[in-house]
């Protein structure tokens, strides 16, 4: 079993950063990749960004991409989502969840962190 917890959201005015941090216990060596998703209210779930685990591969959405960095560290069993240049639609609760090997979905979610980005 994998166990995420996320940590690092808060109340930033436009333009500025923050860094998002998950950390993974348990069965990680099960992972294959971790993702971080957010939800906007009456928004649904939506993709953010994706790192490999092994390789360190990443993927980004659109709305994000030369904004926001996704990394990793092994040794600590941590991902962290780098946000600068926030704008105010970027205001949603952020999600972590890991993606088991041998598996086509994302399985495993955080509590999720929410992050306010004021104008």
């Amino acid at each position: 079993q994998v166990l995420l917890v996320e940590s690092g959201g808060g109340l930033v005015q436009t333009g500025r950063s923050l860094r998002l941090s998950c950390s993974a216990s348990g069965r990680t060596d099960s992972i294959g990749a971790m993702g971080w998703f957010r939800q906007a209210p009456v928004k649904e779930r939506e993709f953010v960004a994706s790192i490999t685990w092994s390789r360190a591969y990443t993927a980004y959405a659109g709305p994000v991409k030369g904004r926001f960095t996704i990394s990793r560290d092994n040794a600590k069993n941590t991902v962290y989502l780098q946000m600068n240049s926030l704008k105010p639609e970027d205001t949603a609760v952020y999600y972590c969840a890991a993606l088991k090997r041998g598996y086509a979905e994302y399985s495993v979610w955080g509590q999720g962190t929410q992050v306010t980005v004021s104008s």
